[in-house]
């Protein structure tokens, strides 16, 4: 039984893979590209100033969208699992957090840019309540569009691991810590978001290695003026320049497997799950 899955891992996930290593030691021409083994994609890469600052910006963008998802999502999964009495209104409602995954993820992004505009919903709202005396340029294009996009794509992704788990934690020891005089806050840090952490996990690693790997969110909500290292790959791409794009998603692979490994130090998701 195990074998079709084996083969089916071993044709679309390894092969791949493989392919992109083999690739990014190639050399490169400015009209070609061919066979060899050579260090000078990883080389020209690690000692680029522009790398590094690609490589920073990324950081930038995973740990802002972390803890901004991380906030929203636990706050959403703790009102859903122990606010909302009734399994039929939990349904309803986180039913109702899914709804705009109905829609393309390029749609929903694209439809911040009328919103964030200097003509748009927020700067017309803010001139006509007397709050700005001018639109706000930094709304639209920049750092702050791009995290609130990347906020808006994948708060899901943390809420849904974090509600599992949530629901999954036994009342009765919610009850103990509140008969031993534990306040509000008190059951809350010692008791939830101890239990909650296999959750908390899945929902980081779901959202970091998304956003690490994005590059259509940054290029459109930053105007182009901005770049992840996944922009950086989709250049390469445009260029032709295929061992450079495959060095660099090479050098993204093992980051995002190191943050992976870091992360599961923390918690062992196979055991507490």
């Amino acid at each position: 039984m195990a074998s079709p899955l084996v083969l089916v891992l071993a044709v679309f996930l390894v092969l791949p893979i493989v392919t992109i290593v083999v690739v990014s030691f190639w050399g490169a021409t400015e009209f070609s590209i061919y066979p060899a083994f050579l260090f000078d994609n990883y080389a020209f890469l690690l000692t680029s100033d522009v790398t590094w600052r690609v490589f920073g910006n990324t950081f930038k963008y995973a740990a802002i969208t972390w803890v901004c998802t991380l906030l929203i999502g636990f706050t959403v999964a703790y009102y859903l699992a122990f606010h909302i009495r009734s399994l039929t209104w939990q349904i309803v409602l986180f039913l109702l957090c899914t709804i705009p995954f109905l829609t393309s993820n390029i749609i929903r992004m694209i439809s911040w840019i009328p919103f964030l505009g200097r003509e748009g919903i927020a700067n017309s709202a803010l001139l006509s309540w007397g709050v700005i005396d001018a639109p706000l340029d930094w709304l639209l294009f920049s750092d702050f569009s791009v995290i609130l996009a990347f906020v808006h794509l994948y708060t899901l992704f943390m809420v849904v691991p974090i509600f599992n788990t949530m629901m999954r934690i036994d009342r009765s020891l919610i009850e103990a810590a509140t008969d031993a005089g534990a306040s509000g806050w008190q059951t809350l840090w010692h008791v939830i978001v101890p239990l909650t952490k296999p959750g908390i996990m899945i929902g980081t690693i779901f959202v970091v290695t998304l956003v690490m790997g994005d590059f259509i969110t940054v290029r459109f909500m930053s105007g182009s003026q901005s770049a992840n290292v996944g922009r950086l790959i989709s250049n390469d791409i445009s260029l032709l320049q295929y061992p450079s794009a495959s060095a660099t998603a090479v050098v993204l692979l093992m980051t995002v497997l190191i943050v992976i490994g870091v992360l599961l130090r923390f918690v062992d998701i196979r055991k507490e799950l």
